[in-house]
């Protein structure tokens, strides 16, 4: 079949209130991230937190990191990065009222160069508050 169907979802339809929840959640991750403040980002995760990309030749990898580990990598990845900028356009694909999947489209821009981006988050809700368990994003093996 060559034609794209639509899916129906298991019964649950988000109100605007949960979308709305969802995106003021990134709100304040980007802030902890523009802040560079890693033990802030950590806090609105679940861990052991699930890290899933590829190394762009067909190989994919995923691992899990506590804690420590993953602000140790913010800590690298992000601490000498200079001013970065991302624009990005956010798309909550929700698989019931308390798990989301979220796609983020957009630009990074670093160092005038602008790169296009694209990664996805699942979201968890845990007594009536976001946390992100999973991060997905291609290319860092």
């Amino acid at each position: 079949m060559t034609e794209t169907q639509q899916v129906p979802t298991a019964g649950f339809v988000p109100s605007e209130a949960d979308v709305a929840s969802v995106l003021q959640w990134f709100e304040r991750f980007d802030a902890l991230a523009a802040a560079q403040d890693y033990e802030g980002m950590a806090d609105v995760a679940v861990f052991p937190l699930n890290e899933v990309t590829d190394d762009g030749k067909g190989n994919g990898k995923a691992e899990q990191l506590g804690r420590e580990s993953y602000v140790a990598q913010m800590a690298q990845v992000m601490g000498g990065a200079g001013d970065v900028q991302l624009s990005t356009t956010r798309t909550p694909h929700f698989l019931s009222d308390s798990l989301v999947f979220v796609i983020s489209d957009g630009t990074m821009t670093y160092e005038g160069h602008v790169t296009p981006i694209r990664y996805g988050d699942l979201l968890i809700r845990i007594d009536g508050e976001w946390k992100f368990q999973t991060m997905v994003q291609g290319g860092w093996a």
